[in-house]
This record gives structure tokens, C-alpha cells and sequence, in this order.
């Protein structure tokens, strides 16, 4: 399989940070990931628009809905990451080479009440934990970290 000849797979992602400053990361399900923290973030369907997505994907892993966040900022690019060899052909069927993510930052209102992980079934998360921006690039699996290094670069100041 030439990963060249698969098309990146269209994604939303969400940065909430709280009110100290701090970021929303959950520890992924899944057993390849295990041990590994991410930002909320899934696909856009077809059709739907990137910000839509990006709040739907935030309330589906976290079960934070739109009126607990106010959104601060969408990401000035696309970002993108392949998926390693050992992932490739295995992941979304095989379709896809990696994603083309598309980013939001915004302010969490709410307050950690308001989280349900099992908001959606199957969940993602098995637990969540808040942390320091400058963390994020360390907490996720490998291939994303340039994508994660990015944002905290962007969203950093805006924080």
C-alpha cells in the first residue's frame, strides 16, 4: 500500500482550556494508545461545517455542549500528520493516509461537574485530567506531536 495514493482524513479538534489556564486532555480507550492523552478531536461528516463538527466531537467525548464553551479561535491552518507504517491500512478502515485536522481553542464555562466521558457510546476516554499547554506535545501518541506542538504555539498566547 503507497500512502501517497490515500487521501488525508477530514477532522475537527477542540482546545478547551479552563479558567486557570489549564487544557483538557483524555486518556484514550483504546488499547494502542494506552497510556496517552489527547484533546477531544474526530471526523467531520460529510457535509458538516468544521466548527459544527469540533463542538459535536467536544460533546461526544466530554459531554460538554456548546453553551458550557466560548469559542476563542479557530486554528489558522489545517494541520496535518501521517500515520506510522504499523497503523496504515489498519485505521478508518484503511481509507485514509492520516488527517487533515482543522482546530478550535475556547474557554470551558462550565465546571467539571459537567463532564460525562460515557456522554456517547462507545466512549473515547477513560479519564481526563487538565494540564499545562506547554505539556500537550509530550502527552500524545508520537506522530501527532508536531501537530500538538503547533497549536500550543498558536493557541499558546491566545490562552
Amino acid at each position: 500500500m503507497n500512502p501517497e495514493d490515500l487521501p488525508y482524513r477530514p477532522c475537527a479538534g477542540f482546545m478547551l482550556v479552563n479558567p486557570d489556564g489549564l487544557v483538557f486532555v483524555g486518556e484514550r480507550i483504546d488499547a494502542s494508545a494506552h497510556g496517552f492523552w489527547q484533546m477531544p478531536q474526530g471526523g467531520i461528516d460529510k457535509g458538516e461545517d468544521v466548527r459544527t463538527a469540533a463542538l459535536r466531537e467536544l460533546e461526544e467525548e466530554t459531554g460538554i455542549g456548546a453553551h458550557l464553551v466560548e469559542v476563542i479561535a479557530q486554528g489558522s491552518q489545517a494541520f496535518f500528520y501521517d500515520l506510522p507504517p504499523e497503523l496504515l491500512g489498519k485505521v478508518w478502515k484503511g481509507k485514509y493516509r492520516g488527517q487533515e485536522q482543522y482546530w478550535f481553542l475556547g474557554r470551558f464555562l462550565g465546571s467539571d461537574t459537567d463532564i460525562d466521558l460515557n456522554a456517547h457510546d462507545p466512549a473515547e476516554f477513560k479519564a481526563y485530567r487538565w494540564v499545562a499547554p506547554e505539556t500537550l506535545p509530550d502527552l500524545i501518541v508520537p506522530f501527532k506531536r508536531d501537530v500538538y506542538a503547533a497549536l500550543v504555539a498558536e493557541f499558546g498566547p491566545l490562552i
